[in-house]
């Protein structure tokens, strides 16, 4: 099960004013589960993303990055499971615009209105037939209050769906931001490693909004591992609706820009680290904190040695505080010139290595203690500068190895 997280209440799901959500069963892999969402949003709405940098990215991430980019703004977002249409060559870009034309004929927009977006099994055609066939289910089922299913529409081995809502008071105005996202295996940051999508009511000049999802970005779901694999299908979509009360956020040094990045930002931390709770086959959620550094990348470099070891991992699984595995991890990060003499490794309050090896307060019942624990923090202190970051990450069970050898049945 879940590490420490259950599912939303459908009743804390905050609607944001001009958006709109339907969802269906399309019968995409399987019967009987909710599969298709569309999101509408209202005239005006302004949209920004960031997508993976996965060399061999799906074909909905390449048509979403093209519609983006064309003047006509966004009016409806398309999400399938079941089926990532990545590794499908040419057919699955006529498959991703396809589905696009269909939804924008429903809608009665333009194509490049449209955003598509797939998760699921690589290398599979996609359906188009069933999905198309289940658009008009999706509109007819289109409410502001949908949010709960729209969560669950876009599930794949997620155990529990990640859905928040979060209000924020600017000048007066009262703000809603309210975010979904799916994610439990292939999670590794070069991007933003699921799928995700967060909406505002605020109204936000669009280089804004693009620095504004980019930097919650970086906060959240570039900090996160499960496995070190990194999706074809990554995407993270903010949509401002400007349907509040509040003059449009157009300077990045202003106090309204700093509140709602921080709303923001609160909501994809949030989802970021469910997607890790809901890690295939997590037992344990692991916070790694590397401090002391020169500069940001190395502590996250550092940082990422350790949260994606399968060594540390399995270790934390079995409860066994065989911590030598971390200091092995920070020695092959690759930061050449650290000083292994100066560094500290603390497992929540407890000191385990300074000196260059064990410290001479460590007892192993001590470290037991802690690892016997669903939440854990791994702190490094560097004691070489004054950067610092924080990873989050979880263990390697038996389960994650199962989930993963059945995929596809």
């Amino acid at each position: 099960m879940p590490v420490n997280l259950t599912s939303p209440v459908a009743a804390q799901l905050l609607p944001v004013a001009g958006v709109f959500l339907g969802v269906t069963e399309a019968n995409i892999k399987r019967e009987n589960r909710k599969d298709l969402l569309v999101m509408q949003l209202s005239e005006g709405a302004r949209v920004a993303g960031v997508f993976t940098k996965n060399r061999f990215c799906a074909a909905p991430v390449i048509v979403a990055r093209e519609h983006l980019a064309q003047p006509g703004g966004i009016r409806a977002l398309v999400v399938n499971t079941g089926n990532a249409n990545a590794g499908t060559g040419e057919q699955g870009m006529q498959d991703a615009r396809t589905t696009c034309a269909a939804l924008a004929g429903l809608l009665g927009c333009q194509t490049a209105q449209i955003l598509p977006f797939s998760t699921g099994v690589i290398m599979e055609p996609l359906p188009v037939g069933k999905i198309t066939a289940g658009l008009p289910g999706c509109v007819a089922n289109m409410r502001a209050d949908n949010w709960f299913d729209a969560a669950h529409a876009i599930m794949t081995t997620d155990i529990v769906a990640k859905a928040i809502s979060k209000q924020v008071t600017i000048d007066g105005v009262t703000i809603t931001v309210t975010g979904i996202a799916k994610g439990s295996g292939m999670i590794h940051p070069n991007m933003a490693t699921m799928l995700g999508y967060i909406a505002t009511d605020a109204s936000v000049a669009q280089p804004l909004l693009q620095q504004m999802v980019s930097s919650a970005a970086n906060r959240s779901f570039n900090c996160i591992t499960v496995d070190g694999d990194t999706s074809t299908n990554d995407a993270l979509m903010l949509i401002a609706t400007g349907k509040a009360a509040l003059p449009e956020i157009s300077n990045a040094g202003s106090a309204a820009f700093a509140a709602l990045q921080a709303a923001v930002s609160e909501v994809a931390i949030y989802l970021a680290q469910a997607i890790v709770r809901d890690g295939e086959g997590a037992t344990k959620f692991i916070s790694v904190q590397v401090e002391g550094g020169k500069d940001e990348a190395e502590c996250k470099q550092i940082g990422y040695a350790i949260a994606r070891s399968p060594l540390v991992k399995t270790a934390f699984f079995a409860s066994d505080p065989n911590l030598g595995r971390i200091l092995a991890a920070i020695g092959y990060a690759g930061v050449a010139d650290l000083d292994v003499d100066v560094l500290k490794l603390y497992l929540d309050d407890v000191l385990v290595a300074e000196n260059g090896g064990r410290a001479a307060s460590y007892r192993e019942e001590d470290g037991q203690r802690v690892m016997g624990q669903s939440d854990i923090t791994i702190r490094v202190v560097l004691n070489r500068g004054s950067a610092k970051a924080t990873l989050w990450t979880c263990d390697f069970s038996y389960d994650y190895v199962k989930i993963n050898a059945s995929y596809r049945s």
